[in-house]
């Protein structure tokens, strides 16, 4: 009994499907292989990165460790500092006077001085000469600290330096004219320590 030649041949469809299948399988593998060499190229190119990563980090954790203790150093200088201005300042209010006081201690001398001389003898002339002295010591120490002596008599009344005790009436000068000084004023450093306690002149009535 005889065949049919075509009997053998596989249909259409399942040749296509083959080839299909085969060409699918081709280009899978095509994809995968792809996928592999580019994977192996990112982790190629990721190493040097990572590592460059890695180094800027170090370098600015030194930065910042380095700021830090620059900090803290500019930190303490000024700690330093301001302890030095309170202790400068803690022995100027301690010592201002020192230079001022030391000036003084001949005044103090000549007092004793003149105590114990008046105390041994009976010459009045001799204390008196004794207390000039010392008048003129403290005038001279005073003068040296910018001290200056308000002694208007005979001057015209001034308001920023004198005081007015009282006013006497007087035709023999201009009225408002120091008459009397009955306490010195003194200027510190061309301020007014105090005024002078003045009497002055009125127009007679």
């Amino acid at each position: 009994m005889s065949q049919d030649p075509t009997s053998t041949q596989p249909p259409e469809d399942q040749v296509e499907f083959s080839f299909a299948s085969s060409s699918a399988s081709s280009s899978g593998g095509a994809y995968a292989a792809a996928g592999a060499s580019a994977g192996g190229a990112a982790a190629a190119a990721a190493g040097p990165l990572t590592f460059e990563l890695e180094a800027e980090i170090e370098r600015l954790k030194d930065e910042l460790m380095q700021t830090k203790e620059q900090s803290l150093r500019a930190m303490a200088e000024a700690q330093n500092i301001r302890r030095r201005a309170e202790q400068d300042v803690e022995k100027a209010h301690k010592f201002g006077l020192e230079k001022f006081i030391s000036e003084l201690l001949p005044v103090a001398d000549n007092l004793e001085r003149s105590i114990e001389a008046a105390a041994a003898s009976s010459d009045i002339k001799a204390l008196m000469e004794g207390v000039e002295l010392t008048l003129k010591t403290l005038q001279s120490s005073l003068e040296k600290q910018q001290l200056v002596p308000v002694n208007p008599l005979g001057e015209p009344f001034d308001p920023q330096l004198h005081q007015a005790v009282t006013a006497v009436p007087n035709a023999d000068c201009e009225p408002n004219t120091v008459l009397n000084v009955f306490q010195k004023g003194y200027t510190l450093h061309g301020r007014l320590l105090r005024p002078a306690m003045v009497v002055v002149s009125k127009k007679p009535e």
